[in-house]
């Protein structure tokens, strides 16, 4: 047993010698590889340090959409809200199906409404979105049934829905 334990130990301490031996007798060999530098990269290299850093654009790229199509940068499935082009004082009659009283709340001192599910007092001014157009409504009187909008000379009567 202690005869294959030498050897095995001889082998080991020996390797390192037996195979360095190998390195020296034979050449090392030479791994050819192509260049890696291009033309263009060898021209920089002959021209001044002002020369070198001024780059040219072969190809300016653009981009340009045509009117109606999709935003490429909104994600998968986003819809814009509608843009208003005027100032949303257009012309036209709101109708009294437009507006939703859920609650009428009458105070002491104030009166409360639910409006299309906003809370508002009277004097309070609001925009009303129908279609494309947004008009732009006042609170005249919230009353005990019933709610008195205001846009420019017209009143808009909405009773409270009851269920």
């Amino acid at each position: 047993m202690n005869k294959f334990l030498t050897i095995i130990c001889l082998s080991i301490l020996s390797a390192p010698v037996m195979f360095a031996a190998n390195e020296e007798a034979a050449p090392p060999a030479r791994i050819k590889t192509k260049s890696t530098e291009h033309p263009a990269a060898a021209e920089t290299k002959n021209k001044s340090p002002e020369e070198s850093s001024k780059i040219t654009v072969k190809n300016k790229s653009s981009f340009e959409a045509e009117a109606g199509t999709r935003n490429p940068f909104w994600p998968i499935g986003f819809k814009p809200k509608a843009r208003i082009g005027g100032s949303g004082d257009s012309e036209g009659e709101v109708p009294p199906t437009a507006f939703l009283v859920s609650t009428i709340t009458l105070d002491t001192v104030t009166h409360f409404a639910i409006i299309n599910g906003k809370t508002m007092v009277e004097g309070q001014q609001f925009g009303l979105q129908v279609g494309s157009q947004i008009y732009q409504v006042t609170v005249k009187r919230i009353e005990d049934g019933k709610v008195i909008l205001s846009r420019h000379d017209e009143e808009i009567v909405v009773p409270l829905r009851r269920k």
